[in-house]
């Protein structure tokens, strides 16, 4: 069975990561990784709104360079946006010097984006893009060191698997309902793979727990 909730042994094995945020408050914060894709992304900006949802995107750097129109859309509803690498590296297969590289080339690009792109100031992103996630969540003990220099390392709570095509809409909606919890990191994907799911859960989700009183923040 796949696990929505993060196993509770690795918030004790990595503590230097955010896993969630302790409150006591109906507080649920709902990331999106792997965007901006068109389509995906602007289905996501959509439904947040409709929901008065604030959430943080955790972006590739060569997805802000091919998509900016998309990316400035992220930027103007007033997300917050974080560093998901350039290309989508897992950490384990690269040298700490060509991954850390790769993460600053993402900084870069989202920068970059803010600055031709958007409304909002290179003072504004220089806060949003403290923030990193590793893609797959896999990343060793020295980039860790290394990058918590500079960034806030956001892990998750609750893992949606909507890019699961083994994972049926139903489940996905059903698996990830159970695992949310107050101070909840939610992990989406606004990504092509994860459209199916995406699109069947998100709604759902924010009408559940809008109903139960809950709202929905950014990092």
């Amino acid at each position: 069975m796949i696990p929505f909730r993060t196993p509770f042994f690795l918030p004790w094995l990595f503590p230097d990561l955010v896993w969630r945020i302790p409150t006591k408050e109906k507080k649920i914060f709902l990331t999106f990784d792997d965007g901006p894709v068109p389509g995906p992304t602007e289905f996501v900006l959509t439904t947040l709104k409709k929901f008065d949802a604030r959430a943080t995107f955790f972006c590739i750097g060569d997805n802000v360079r091919k998509y900016p129109n998309v990316f400035t859309q992220i930027a103007e509803a007033g997300h917050s946006i974080g560093n998901h690498t350039f290309n989508h590296l897992k950490g384990w297969n690269f040298s700490t010097k060509d991954y850390l590289a790769n993460v600053e080339s993402c900084t870069s690009q989202i920068a970059l984006g803010y600055n031709s792109k958007s409304p909002v100031n290179s003072q504004q992103w220089t806060v949003d893009g403290q923030l990193f996630r590793p893609p797959y969540g896999r990343i060793t003990r020295n980039q860790i060191r290394l990058l918590k220099e500079s960034y806030k390392i956001i892990m998750w709570d609750v893992l949606t698997c909507d890019y699961s095509q083994s994972v049926s809409p139903v489940r996905c909606f059903k698996g990830s309902l159970e695992a949310t919890r107050p101070g909840s990191i939610v992990v989406f994907h606004d990504s092509l793979k994860a459209e199916r799911n995406l699109t069947y859960v998100l709604p759902r989700y924010l009408e559940y727990f809008s109903k139960q009183g809950f709202v929905f923040s950014a990092l």
